[in-house]
């Protein structure tokens, strides 16, 4: 059984960025509610199916599997709720870990979002000095609402 256990928080600053290097991803949701989500996600030129479970804050059940890019498009063009998730991915390793920042664009443009996956909830690491708040608890941040909920319209009192 998948089981991703990881932790969200905002990024405050640059000093992540020497040497990292980033991949465009674009995924949707054909389901997206509290309990259950199927997201469909193209990185780069390789499309991906993923389910995705709650069962707490920090640990979710995670099943993905690799599927034909054009399928990917399909599913993305005719499922998928809008809007679409954008973003660029880095990985960035820091003090023995790698933690992915997550820079949005198009209707989540202007947030910054790194996370580190752990082996186990209660696994201890370094927080890097450019890592902001912990956003792990707060749903706004999980990306099936980001879809529903685009960071853009949290200003305008819609979010």
């Amino acid at each position: 059984m998948g089981r991703e256990i990881e932790r969200k928080f905002l990024v405050k600053d640059d000093g992540w960025r020497k040497g990292a290097v980033g991949k465009l991803y674009c995924q949707g949701y054909i389901s997206r509610d509290e309990q259950r989500a199927v997201r469909v996600r193209i990185v780069e030129d390789q499309g991906f199916l993923t389910i995705k479970g709650r069962h707490n804050d920090l640990t979710r059940l995670e099943f993905e599997y690799e599927i034909p890019l054009t399928d990917a498009r399909e599913l993305l063009d005719t499922l998928c709720q809008p809007p679409l998730i954008e973003k660029t991915r880095y990985r960035v390793n820091y003090a023995g870990n790698i933690w992915e920042i997550d820079v949005f664009s198009g209707d989540n443009a202007g947030l910054i979002v790194a996370e580190i996956e752990l082996s186990r909830e209660d696994q201890p690491f370094e927080l890097p000095s450019w890592a902001g708040r912990e956003v792990t608890g707060d749903p706004r941040y999980l990306n099936t609402n980001l879809s529903k909920h685009p960071y853009l319209q949290w200003s305008k009192g819609k979010g």
